[in-house]
């Protein structure tokens, strides 16, 4: 029998998963279901556009699409275009792997006036589904976070647009970032700076800018026997607060824009005035009396000058239909990746993986243990349940149903044509922004 796999989302989770399957001694067919023209995911959608190091990573994933194994369905929407049941009748197993991309909340007065950094990620990631214009009117901006999303949030809005040029960003972005006319930005983190969640590459970034300078306010800049012990058992904290510490009390060096660290300053309200213009970030001043690193306001609060204030502080896993999910911890219940239903039972062929298994915690990489163990379900539970297991089938049902699907080669297409565009420019690639333009490239809808 050859065991027939759904993949629903085409990020790395799913894209690690189908590759687990595939280098297995059962022998597979995988579908790799997505929802946009594209795959990658966050690798492609949710990087910085100027840390192409991280995007290395496509290239081992592109070899996972190119198996014979394993076919890239794109332009196909769980929910939308096929339902679970529809999916039960074609694959023996279907894995969910969609990822997290809406924004937690502050819960803080005043949050409605802020922004989401999935959304400016998006926007600047040249997403297809976001508009293409992005409010960077600010001069001054606070970015609630001390995760790399933050910094990357600080990083785009302090450089210049020209600095961005280098990236694959296409022309919209980049006269948006060129018009923007924001000098201060200021990231403020709850807790003190032995608790900083930057990784040390990305922090250690922060000030390779020629036009951008970093400055740590010693204010909260406070490490306590706790938090040495703390970071004692982390070797990369402990290089991050190495770094932070370089910086602190450093003498201004007058570069253009400039990033500024607050810690232990906890979000306390945002205020903006009658057209819902932002006009004061307040925060609060942190203690922590606990060895946990846990922190307690002290009452004693600070307002700050700025015009916006984007919330990154994590992201959310969303509800799908007709699966469980639990609002509380944003993730579908899970045991190990098998799905569970409201009284706690394995539900038949139905798996998880990826961040809304878990939760969006972790770098990239983390993901390969995260569908290893997933896959090690799959394979052990799955019998052959599927009535119509030839991918001809499925092919024949979403184009009954008038599913433009961006196969393999659609995505091979608008690869090449990404990559034509860049060099033309002198780029590695320039992206191409709209779904309509990505399926038009993919050659979606021409006859044979």
């Amino acid at each position: 029998m050859t065991l027939r796999v759904a993949v629903v989302g085409g990020g790395p989770a799913g894209i690690y998963a189908a590759d687990i399957l595939t280098k297995s001694d059962t022998e597979v067919s995988v579908d790799i279901i997505e929802r946009l023209p594209a795959p990658f995911g966050l690798v492609r959608y949710g990087v910085a556009p100027d840390h192409p190091r991280i995007k290395e990573i496509i290239k081992a994933l592109h070899r996972v699409l190119a198996k014979p194994e394993v076919r890239f369905l794109g332009n196909v929407e769980y929910g939308v275009d096929v339902k679970l049941e529809d999916l039960r009748a074609f694959y023996d197993a279907v894995i969910i792997s969609t990822g997290a991309m809406a924004d937690r909340d502050l819960g803080i007065p005043g949050e409605e006036h802020s922004l989401g950094a999935a959304d400016f990620v998006s926007w600047y990631d040249a997403h297809p589904d976001v508009p293409q214009t992005w409010p960077l009117d600010a001069r001054s901006v606070a970015v609630v976070g001390v995760g790399n999303v933050a910094l990357d949030i600080a990083r785009v809005l302090a450089k210049t647009g020209d600095e961005m040029l280098v990236t694959d960003i296409p022309e919209h972005v980049y006269r948006g970032l060129a018009a923007k006319t924001t000098t201060d930005v200021h990231v403020f983190a709850r807790r003190g700076p032995a608790y900083a969640k930057f990784s040390p590459l990305e922090l250690r970034e922060l000030n390779h800018s020629p036009n951008v300078e970093v400055i740590v306010h010693p204010e909260g800049f406070d490490v306590d026997a706790d938090g040495m012990a703390h970071i004692a058992k982390h070797k990369a904290q402990k290089m991050v607060l190495n770094t932070l510490s370089n910086w602190v009390g450093a003498d201004p060096v007058g570069k253009p824009h400039r990033i500024h660290l607050h810690f232990a300053e906890a979000p306390a309200a945002i205020v903006a005035d009658r057209d819902g213009r932002v006009t004061t970030f307040r925060t609060e001043r942190t203690h922590s009396p606990n060895a946990d690193g846990s922190v307690e306001g002290t009452g004693e609060f600070t307002d700050w000058d700025v015009q916006a204030v984007y919330r990154a502080v994590g992201y959310r896993s969303a509800a799908l239909p007709d699966l469980p999910f639990d609002d509380r911890n944003a993730v579908i219940p899970n045991d190990g990746g098998r799905v569970l239903d409201i009284e706690g039972n394995a539900i038949p062929g139905t798996y998880v993986t990826g961040w809304i298994k878990r939760g969006p915690v972790g770098l990239i990489g983390h993901t390969k243990s995260d569908a290893a163990e997933t896959v090690e379900h799959v394979l052990a539970d799955t019998v052959e349940t599927a009535t119509l297991r030839a991918p001809a089938d499925v092919d024949a049902y979403l184009a009954e149903r008038g599913i433009a699907v961006a196969t393999d080669v659609a995505w091979e297409r608008l690869d090449e044509h990404e990559v034509a565009l860049g060099e033309a420019a002198g780029r590695a690639r320039i992206k191409v922004a709209e779904r309509a333009e990505m399926l038009r490239v993919g050659g979606v809808g021409e006859s044979a």
